[in-house]
């Protein structure tokens, strides 16, 4: 199959009770298997692009590796039906990864591909050192640098992530189908250019659901804003985690629903 991110498609467009032919830039999704060592952990389904970025960053979000240079070797394997990340881990992340070996298959853009229990899915992470403070300005102009990315403009069917730095501006954005995707394709994309998390913010345009805390918490990212909102358990969990969860960010301000100290506020 050719990988592509979108696609043209033909469509009757009706706008005030009139009908008219025409095109419209669909986005694509495609089966994408997670594979070590010749075994299959996870299948996505999700936008086949920056496919490498997605291997890594699952990898790393889902404790898999622990950092991005025990994966020794990655193949993307175009099949008939699908995609292949096939990836070979090395020494002591191998093993690791044989005693907790599982064949998972999620929904778009699952978030607890590989989790065995309960516990699991909800297993507290490592607190954030990160110390990043930013002024609200600075919050809103990171906000509205993420919106309006080529996929997800020309689509309207695709969510985003990106990652802002106050010297830098914001340096990494993925897009994909799938909220979790998109966050794993922009960890990877950060693990490659060999950027820490504890630089910068995350900006997310979906909901803020407890595993995309958990996967920023594991990334050493101190804030984290999206323009939805939060669930309760997300709150939750940033607040134990030290995450400074912003939500509902939009022209006219936003919403802290956890350690506001860094933000730099007026009294």
């Amino acid at each position: 199959m050719t990988l592509s991110a979108a696609t043209t498609t033909s469509r009757l467009a009706v706008r005030g009770g009139l009908a008219c032919a025409g095109e419209r830039p669909i986005a694509e999704e495609v089966a994408v298997a997670l594979v070590y060592g010749g075994s299959t952990h996870a299948v996505l389904m999700a936008t086949p692009a920056d496919l490498e970025d997605l291997a890594v960053g699952f990898s790393l979000t889902e404790g898999i590796v622990e950092h991005s240079e025990d994966i020794a070797e990655l193949e993307v394997i175009d099949q008939a039906d699908g995609v292949e990340l096939r990836m070979w881990l090395a020494g002591p992340a191998s093993d690791a990864f044989v005693r907790r070996r599982r064949a998972v298959v999620g929904p778009t853009g699952c978030g607890l591909c590989g989790v065995e229990s309960l516990a699991e899915a909800v297993r507290p992470v490592a607190p954030v050192k990160g110390d990043l403070r930013l002024t609200p300005a600075e919050l809103a102009h990171a906000v509205r640098l993420l919106d309006g990315q080529p996929l997800g403009a020309a689509t309207r069917a695709v969510h985003a992530a990106g990652f802002w730095t106050p010297n830098a501006g914001m340096v990494a954005v993925r897009e994909d189908v799938g909220r979790h995707n998109a966050l794993d394709k922009l960890a990877g994309a950060l693990a490659r250019q060999r950027r820490s998390g504890q630089d910068g913010m995350v900006v997310l345009t979906s909901r803020v659901s407890v595993e995309m805390v958990q996967k920023a918490a594991r990334l050493d990212v101190g804030v984290l804003a999206a323009i939805s909102a939060p669930t309760a358990l997300a709150i939750r969990t940033a607040q134990d985690a030290g995450v400074t969860l912003v939500a509902v960010a939009r022209d006219d301000g936003f919403e802290v629903f956890s350690h506001p100290e860094r933000l730099i506020l007026s009294q």
